[in-house]
């Protein structure tokens, strides 16, 4: 594929974002580059203070997984640093080998003797001591492709043909082997991050609608479907009707909410992360936040999230291509819609989908593969010019 340096007409309601005044062109490399550190460093003392118990528990040193954490995020921010540096055009060229390589790792996990088991997923492949999740790779790959793929399609976009399925089919072989580990949360990430690769691309609003009730209806059927998923939905609109097994997490969840009020019980004085929320250092590890640093510090970090998010629209909408358009839209929505359904459900609004919250949860290759996007976001913003 050759990068072609077209710009999509967008409608009038981006107006307003697209009017910012000369010489800002560098404002939201810096806003972003701040907030990512800022979630980076606020991760770090969260997982410091979450897992110096758990840790313990497993009968490791208590700065065991810190450690390995802090390993994770210098590595990822080296990451971040190098392919900064690098043309985000020239990822354009490899869209097709990075697919190849992710379909070949997604099915490596389910092959007996290379796919790790754990709590009933198969999502992990080791490589000596570093574990490496498959799936992390897929939510970049689906970002790349959908842009690399779209990014010549221009006046092309009403046939679907060659925009709406080809991007659709690579989403749904994807999804599939990730709903085989099983990991309905990371699918449905994986889903959304094509759908709005495909809006910013603009394919006609009709025929994406109607892609995304097809595709809403079969995560429901998935949901409703499995004994396990089904019993996460109930739990969700009803915890107390299964205290002690279903409905647990969401309880405990919020009684740390609940406890830590406005301005928190304090920093590494949390109760529930004692033994009573499972994956305190992992899923449900804004609660334990919420519960330490109140919820000021917890409106603090959606604060964050929600900045990330403006930043990410505005460079999307100023990229100086259509490759870096929707590149950055499908990055900026995979990490927006990641943090909201893992705050979503550990508030108890959405139901358990196992999905970690972006730089702060425990988790070394999904830390890695966040900051190899933030590497390629940051590049797109530092080629910005803004038109007086």
């Amino acid at each position: 594929m050759t990068a072609v340096a077209t710009r999509v007409p967008r409608p009038a309601w981006v107006a307003a974002l697209r009017s910012a005044p000369a010489g800002q062109a560098t404002m939201p490399f810096y806003l972003l580059f701040g907030t990512i550190v800022t979630l980076n460093a606020i991760g770090l003392v969260m997982v410091l203070s979450v897992s110096s118990v758990t840790s313990l528990y497993a009968g490791q040193s208590t700065w065991f997984t810190f450690q390995r954490q802090l390993v994770w995020s210098l590595g990822g921010f080296v990451a971040l640093v190098l392919v900064m540096r690098v043309d985000y055009r020239q990822w354009q060229k490899y869209a097709n080998a990075v697919v190849g390589v992710t379909m070949l790792l997604l099915v490596a996990v389910l092959v007996p003797g290379i796919g790790t088991t754990a709590n009933g997923a198969t999502r992990w492949i080791y490589f000596g001591p570093i574990s490496f999740q498959p799936s992390e790779m897929a939510k970049l790959t689906m970002a790349v492709f959908a842009a690399a793929w779209l990014a010549d399609k221009a006046g092309k976009e009403r046939d679907t043909r060659t925009t709406i399925r080809p991007v659709l089919v690579i989403c749904s072989v994807m999804s599939g082997f990730i709903l085989l580990q099983p990991n309905l949360g990371t699918a449905v990430i994986i889903v959304m991050v094509a759908f709005a690769g495909l809006f910013m691309a603009g394919v006609p609003l009709l025929p994406l609608t109607g892609w995304s009730l097809i595709s809403g209806g079969a995560a429901a059927l998935a949901a409703w479907g499995s004994g396990y998923r089904r019993d996460r939905v109930l739990s969700m609109l009803d915890p107390w009707s299964d205290p002690l097994d279903t409905g647990w997490q969401t309880i405990q969840s919020r009684v740390g909410i609940a406890s830590g009020g406005a301005s928190g019980v304090g920093l590494g004085e949390s109760r529930i992360k004692w033994g009573f929320l499972p994956e305190a250092q992992t899923d449900f590890i804004f609660a334990v936040l919420a519960e330490e640093m109140g919820w000021l510090g917890a409106v603090f970090v959606v604060g964050l999230f929600a900045g990330f998010v403006f930043c990410g629209i505005w460079v999307a909408l100023h990229s100086p291509d259509r490759f870096g358009q929707v590149l950055a839209t499908g990055i900026t929505v995979w990490v927006g819609a990641q943090a909201f359904v893992n705050i979503a459900a550990v508030v108890g609004v959405l139901p358990i989908t196992g999905v970690p919250l972006p730089f702060l949860s425990v988790g070394g290759s999904a830390l890695l593969t966040s900051m190899v996007a933030m590497g390629m976001l940051l590049n797109i913003a530092r080629q910005i010019r803004v038109e007086p």
